[in-house]
């Protein structure tokens, strides 16, 4: 089984977007993208533009070449959208996709007017049908039943997991978790995985209670000693304070624990907690933005910060 994590948080970008290559299948999980579109009151650095542009290419790429898309739910990190912004992925900037190609889709229970609407627009803009599979078994890949988004019974609604098992390796993607809810994370143990990948809890937010933080950090202990490799990623990486976490929870249950861009092997790139910093170190016209999202200038000038290259 090949996993590579293609976006999310340590490599630049808001997602969880990853691709799992096993001996019969190419399966393609969350393919969207979004760049915070407004962290310290600021819009996205052209830097950082300029490596959610490599990401979007790749998802398109790999959506081209996939047998298998799964979407965990339908918030804009996550999917294509129909109405999406100048850094996020636009639905109709994807190719024809295989004729044969399986999309496996969270169901609309458990979602908000809002973001049925997304679901059903990205089906029509497709012209493809969605595959409902919360709880279904196809083989090697198996979904959960709807989890929490976060904390039950708030407002972000619910998701779905899937679990993809190839030569007797298991792998989890466990999307926006967050570890905040119990029976999700007994469900990862339960399916005995190898390698698992979710979100991390959202440390950046000053509203995420100290009870809340507790729980998440006991859920993380038990997972982490259930599996060989732990990656935590997306939200808990908006700061700086996430990776801090993943090595106090390496050290407290001494097993591998780390983010996306470890686990790939690439620098880490936390764009969105650095974005004060890109802006001092680079500064942007008042007009960028509004330049960029109307085609008039692109993101060359700003593919190198520091030692890091695009």
């Amino acid at each position: 089984m090949r996993i590579e994590i293609v976006g999310t948080e340590s490599l630049g970008v808001r997602g969880l977007c990853c691709e799992v290559e096993t001996r019969k299948r190419k399966i393609l999980i969350d393919p969207g993208i979004a760049l915070g579109y407004n962290r310290y009151g600021l819009l996205p650095h052209p830097f950082q533009v300029a490596v959610g542009t490599v990401v979007r290419e790749r998802i398109i790429s790999a959506l081209t070449s996939a047998t298998d898309v799964v979407i965990s739910h339908y918030h804009g990190d996550h999917i294509p959208l129909v109405d999406a912004n100048p850094y996020q992925l636009k639905a109709a900037k994807i190719p024809t996709l295989r004729q044969d190609i399986r999309i496996w889709a969270k169901g609309l229970t458990g979602l908000s007017q809002s973001m049925k609407a997304r679901a059903q627009a990205l089906s029509a803009v497709l012209n493809i049908n969605l595959h409902y599979a919360e709880g279904k078994n196809e083989g090697a890949i198996a979904f959960s039943e709807s989890v929490p988004h976060g904390q039950a019974n708030n407002r972000f609604g619910q998701l779905m997991m899937t679990k993809i098992t190839d030569a007797g390796q298991t792998f989890v993607h466990a999307s926006d978790i967050q570890l905040l809810d119990r029976k999700a994370v007994l469900q990862i143990v339960n399916w005995h995985p190898d390698i698992v990948l979710a979100s991390g809890p959202p440390l950046y937010l000053r509203r995420l209670s100290k009870d809340s933080r507790k729980i998440a950090w006991q859920n993380a202990v038990s997972l982490s000693r259930g599996v060989d490799t732990l990656i935590l990623d997306h939200h808990m990486t908006r700061c700086e304070k996430g990776i801090d976490w993943l090595k106090h929870l390496s050290v407290e249950t001494g097993k591998r624990v780390v983010c996306a861009a470890d686990y790939m092997k690439k620098p880490r790139l936390l764009l969105e907690a650095w974005r004060k910093q890109l802006y001092k170190d680079m500064p942007v016209p008042k007009s960028w933005h509004r330049d960029y999202s109307r085609g008039k200038v692109g993101v060359e000038p700003y593919r190198q910060w520091r030692d890091y290259k695009v």
